[in-house]
């Protein structure tokens, strides 16, 4: 009977270290997915029915355009090898990411990797910026970021008027919108099937006539969604006379934004065109 005892004792105990162990386990899964959430919004399955991050920046291209879909550290560039830039670039920016420290490389290379692409040289004569189109002070999160950040494939010929103007502002207020709301997604590019403004360089990059940039808040309360359409050039009255709705984005550059999206968010956010309800989005200071 005593030895009946002992391997029944040892048993239990086993038990109890499993159920220890499990326990543990699972705190620790419920604390890193807080995290999670906390930083980037809820995982795909969440109550409210947002996809994750990946489903989120996704585009479903204008037909018609030459494509290189590619993966880069903080974003993603759908490329047009004849046209030497890119379709669309789209990334996650969250209030972490918005508030980095990596210093900005300012060394602007080709992606030799990719077809097409352009090169500094291109720009090296015109009056025109090699603007970007995932801004670098969105990739001060990471060194890989920064540096993939001054491609040629993330470049477009902007005028100076339209680069360091409307433009810079409205990266700016995409930071603070990030710091916000948690999480921000973003999409812009040029649009596409207008008559170019031009020409340039070695490579015959085009440079386009206007500017496109679509920014969802899908995890404020309600969600919120505005576009924003520039003229490469001046834009009087800036970005508050280029707000659009999303749906307007969609119209006239033929891409479909956010598809991942449930419907009825989608056709919410998505319709939406109320600049005043995202200036009065304030950074909350601890």
């Amino acid at each position: 009977m005593a030895k009946r005892r002992k391997k029944s004792t040892r048993f239990t105990t086993i038990i109890a270290i499993v159920a220890v162990i499990v326990i543990i386990a699972r705190y620790v899964d419920s604390c890193n997915a807080s995290k999670f959430e906390s930083i980037t919004g809820p995982a795909t399955n969440s109550a409210n029915g947002i996809p994750s991050a990946a489903a989120l920046s996704n585009v479903k291209t204008a037909p018609g355009l030459e494509t290189h879909l590619i993966h880069y550290r903080g974003f993603d560039v759908n490329f047009n090898p004849s046209e030497h830039i890119p379709n669309w670039v789209a990334w996650e920016l969250t209030a972490t990411e918005a508030q980095g420290t990596v210093k900005r490389s300012d060394n602007f290379v080709a992606d030799t990797r990719v077809k097409g692409s352009a090169t500094p040289e291109d720009y090296k004569y015109a009056p025109w910026d090699r603007g970007h189109m995932a801004p670098a002070g969105d990739m001060k999160w990471d060194k890989q970021a920064m540096a993939e950040s001054f491609y040629m494939t993330n470049m477009t010929p902007q005028f100076p008027d339209l680069n360091r103007g409307s433009w810079n502002k409205l990266e700016q207020k995409c930071r603070e919108w990030a710091i916000a709301d948690s999480v921000i997604y973003i999409v812009c590019g040029p649009i596409p099937g207008e008559t170019p403004l031009a020409h340039i360089g070695p490579s015959s990059v085009t440079v386009p006539a206007r500017f496109f940039k679509v920014i969802i808040s899908p995890y404020a309360n309600p969600p919120r969604g505005i576009g924003f359409i520039f003229n490469n050039g001046e834009n009087p009255g800036g970005m508050q006379q280029c707000a659009v709705s999303i749906d307007s984005v969609e119209a006239v550059t033929g891409h479909d934004f956010f598809p991942a999206l449930p419907d009825d968010i989608e056709n919410e956010i998505e319709a939406q065109c109320n600049f005043n309800q995202w200036s009065r989005v304030k950074i909350n200071k601890k």
